[in-house]
């Protein structure tokens, strides 16, 4: 009789349900939950090799983005509302698909499977860290916050960078191209943006801003497409623009946009820049 009751009580009061399952999954501790995701969805994403990517990728882009959400929400866990439902798991989920679509240009062998899953995974790892200072770390050490940044700047310039060179070996018509990368760097500017204050919702500026840095590297793309340049010659100044233009619009917002600052960004862009007009080959 009082295991029918429990059940009735489970039925009517889900909350109890809900209450239980947070019990469960706090009594793991966070840096052990990080760890055991980090190894599901390297798992998940070794099982993709070894389909053909031609036939199934429409498939393994929608289960790898769910399941990517999904294990790194568990991860971080608590005190996840609000914005930081979408904006703490931007990075995770295009990581791991940035990087399931560039496999598809490797060659499909254990010499080449082996150190990307290995790379994959300490950068999975590190991206789980960075969303976790995000969330709840940020009162307890300011040094932990600038750390977490650097990382998911770095971490966004390699994203841009795959999916620059992926998009293009496509070789797709050079307007959908630089759509698709603009909106791509719309999303990864506005977390960025987003990090710098961490409020509880999306200010309109960053929104705006978001749309100026995609906006300015649209019209680059646009530009460099009558340009005869190698594909990871292209992905490099387009990386690099974003790097550079995002870098100066996050020390605005934060106060810290000094002249020498700009002058590194600019330098750093214009270098890059002559270097891939050496290689060009009319």
């Amino acid at each position: 009789m009082t295991k029918i009751f429990k059940t009735l009580h489970q039925i009517f009061y889900p909350h109890a349900i809900v209450a239980r399952w947070v019990r469960f999954v706090n009594y793991i501790p966070k840096r052990i939950r990080i760890i055991i995701v980090t190894f599901i969805m390297t798992t998940v994403l070794a099982l993709a090799t070894f389909f053909s990517f031609n036939s199934t990728w429409m498939y393994f882009i929608l289960i790898l983005a769910v399941i990517a959400y999904v294990t790194s929400y568990l991860a971080i866990f608590e005190g996840i509302d609000g914005t930081e439902m979408i904006m703490l798991f931007i990075m995770p989920v295009l990581f791991v698909l940035s990087l399931y679509v560039f496999y598809s240009l490797l060659p499909v062998r254990w010499l080449t499977r082996i150190p990307f899953l290995a790379l994959f995974s300490l950068g999975y790892y590190a991206m789980l860290l960075c969303s976790n200072i995000f969330n709840i770390g940020v009162e307890k050490s300011i040094q932990l916050y600038r750390a977490a940044f650097s990382v998911n700047y770095i971490s966004q310039t390699l994203v841009i960078f795959i999916i620059a060179i992926v998009i293009l070996s496509f070789r797709l018509n050079y307007f959908l191209t630089s759509m698709f990368m603009g909106g791509v760097m719309f999303i990864t500017s506005m977390q960025i943006l987003w990090t710098v204050d961490l409020n509880e919702h999306i200010e309109r500026k960053i929104l705006i801003y978001s749309g100026v840095v995609s906006l300015l590297l649209f019209e680059l793309m646009v530009l460099l497409s009558f340009v005869p340049l190698a594909i990871n010659v292209y992905a490099l100044i387009v990386t690099t623009a974003y790097y550079s233009i995002i870098g100066m619009v996050t020390n605005y917002i934060g106060d810290r946009l000094y002249k020498t600052v700009i002058r590194e960004y600019i330098f750093v862009l214009i270098f890059v820049i002559i270097i891939a007009l050496l290689t060009l080959q009319w």
